[in-house]
This record gives structure tokens, sequence and C-alpha cells, in this order.
């Protein structure tokens, strides 16, 4: 099979973690936490994530010319992701993600967005030939400019959640949201022009076309380590099955499994499961 090429456009940060018993609530110190540092980043996840699940990725990004950028691309030039489209700037620091987990895998994340923010529309490809994946931790402006120079395949992750223009929700072949978010899109979910994909935590995810349901999916049943970047996984995965020609369930199917696998171990890049793995955990959750 041939691999799916995906240019990605998006974020690229480090993650600081600190892995504590709670999180901290308004106001509140919590001591004794655990300090690891991960390359992060939403779109540098989704990039690692597919290049992983067997896709050739080529990655769109804006970095700081500092030492937070070299770590932070670390895993994705270790991968193949071709980082030729990488621009970095002297004037402007690397992205950083504070992330705070629990013990049950839950966490809280405060992003400083540094290069990712100094994006603008006029310094994109002109042309966009590739499948097309893009999420909101970059200005809308950009996201929407390039989903429409695409003339492939768009998949939109509304994460963290911007209002978009209707004529970018209409154009994307997939959208990729959680509860919360597809709640803020409210009446716009059904004026999607393609596939909507809503993530429900636990509990899976369900797959819509046109406002029907055509699918719904739980996950494996895996013991959570830490839940950041799952969400990315979802998306890359889902994105590279129905890029391969698989069926709603099945898409999904493979999006949940590979999605519950990288919260089985911690930070976001270094979670990334590979396409045998995946395979692996499908095979024997179907026996």
């Amino acid at each position: 099979m041939t691999r799916p090429l995906v240019r990605v456009i998006g974020s690229v940060n480090l993650d600081i973690v600190a892995s504590a018993p709670s999180l901290p609530r308004p106001g509140e110190t919590v001591i004794g936490a655990s300090l690891t540092r991960h390359p992060g980043g939403k779109g540098a996840n989704q990039a690692l994530a597919l290049a992983r699940l067997g896709a050739e990725v080529r990655l769109w990004a804006w970095t700081g010319i500092d030492a937070f950028a070299d770590e932070a691309l670390a895993l994705l030039r270790a991968e193949g992701v071709d980082l030729s489209e990488v621009i970095g700037l002297p004037d402007s620091h690397t992205g950083v993600a504070l992330i705070g987990v629990d013990a049950a895998g839950e966490n809280q994340i405060l992003v400083a967005s540094g290069a990712n923010a100094r994006m603008r529309p006029e310094d994109l490809p002109p042309d966009i030939t590739e499948a097309l994946l893009c999420q909101l931790e970059c200005p809308v402006e950009v996201v929407a400019a390039a989903i429409r120079r695409a003339r492939g395949f768009v998949a939109l992750n509304l994460a963290p959640y911007a209002p978009m223009p209707l004529d970018c929700l209409q154009r994307a072949d997939l959208l990729v949201l959680n509860a919360i978010e597809a709640e803020a899109l409210g009446d716009q979910v059904a004026q999607a022009g393609g596939a909507v994909a809503i993530t429900l935590g636990a509990e899976g995810a369900r797959l819509l076309r046109g406002g029907r349901e055509t699918a719904r999916v739980r996950p494996p049943e895996v013991r959570v380590v830490d839940s950041t970047g799952a969400g990315d996984v979802f998306t890359s995965a889902l994105m590279l099955s129905l890029l391969e020609g698989g069926d709603d369930t099945g898409a999904l199917r493979f999006a949940c499994t590979a999605a519950a696998l990288s919260a089985t171990r911690p930070g976001a890049q270094t979670a990334c499961p590979t396409r045998r793995e995946v395979e692996d955990l499908l095979a024997g959750d179907m026996t």
C-alpha cells in the first residue's frame, strides 16, 4: 500500500510536565510533583502520530531559534518527518506548554504560544495538493487560509476551540472535536461538509455525516497513565484510516484503539504508538 502523504500545519511546543497525586484548585499549591520534559504541540504531536502509524508527513510550523526548538523537534526528526518547512524566528521563543497531570491521568494545560502565534497566512505554501491536517493552536486566519488553498483531503481538529468560518467547516472532509467543542459549535455540526468525529473520553467516540450518526465505538479498557496527546493520536489515526479507505466503524475503532494505547504512557509524542502496536491491540480486543 502506498503511504499517504499528509501536510500538517500547526503548532510545535516543548511540554514541561509536572505529575502529582492531585491537580491544584484555584489558589491552591500542590507539592511533591515530579518534573519531565517532552516534545509537544498539537501540530507536532499529530505529525509524529501520523508518521508512526504509517503516513509520509511534511510539517509546516514556526519555532524560535533556541534550545527548546531543538528539543521539540528531536522526535519528529528521528521519525523521518519532513521538517524543511519549519521556520525559526530569531525574535520569538518556541512554544511552551506547562502541563499538570494527576494520578488518574487527568491534565491541566497552560500554553505560552511564542512563535506559533506569529504565523501569517501570506507565508503559507501557495498550493497545497497533499492531504491537509490542521488544528487551532495557531492563528485561525492561518488555518482558514490553508483550508481554502487545499486541493485534497482536509482534516480539521477544532481544538483548542475557536469559531471557524462556515466555508472552512463545509470544506473539511473530517472535523474532530470533543463533546464540549461540539456543544460550542452548535447547529454548525449538522452543516459540516464531511465526517464529524466527536470524542467522548472513556466512552469512546461517535462519527456523524450530515448530522446522522454512522458509527459509535468504545475504546479497549486500558490503565490510563497520562491522557495528554490522546486526542492528537485519535485525530491522526482516524484521518489516516479514512485516507486508506477504511469504513466509518473500522476507522473509528482504529482511532479509539490508538488513542487508548497512547494514554497508557507518559507524555504526548513519547506516547504515540506504532502501527504494529495498534493492530496488535485491535487483534487482541477482537478475539
